[in-house]
């Protein structure tokens, strides 16, 4: 079992920067693809960003590309997103999540077999 928790989130205003943890418990992470979504209220929950289990595989959402970088350090158990640019259509709780299937990237949460309990991001205009 691995448990994800995430940190720092928070209230910033649009154009700001964050910088987003998932730390990871148990052996098993660097062999973990990771990944992020993010839900905002009354949406479905979406694709944010990806890593592969070595960082040598990663993928965007098209709506991220540019402005968000997915990074890890598995010496730490640890994932981060960088956040730059932020806009009020980034608020949302922000889900970091592992796949056991570490080789190739997910865009799909049902490629996902653990998750954290999230991280509010709210973006003032």
């Amino acid at each position: 079992q691995v448990q994800l928790v995430e940190s720092g989130g928070g209230l910033v205003q649009a154009g700001g920067s964050l910088r987003l943890s998932c730390t990871a418990s148990g052996r098993t992470f660097s062999s973990y693809a990771m990944g992020w979504f993010r839900q905002a209220p009354g949406k479905e929950r979406e694709f944010v960003a990806a890593i592969n289990w070595d960082g040598a595989r990663t993928k965007y959402a098209d709506s991220v590309k540019g402005r968000f970088t997915i990074s890890r350090d598995n010496a730490k158990n640890t994932q981060y997103l960088q956040i730059n640019s932020l806009k009020p259509e980034d608020t949302a709780v922000y889900y970091c999540a592992a796949r056991r299937l570490g080789l190739w990237v997910g865009v799909s949460p049902n490629e996902y077999d653990y998750w954290g309990q999230g991280t509010q991001v709210t973006v003032s205009s």
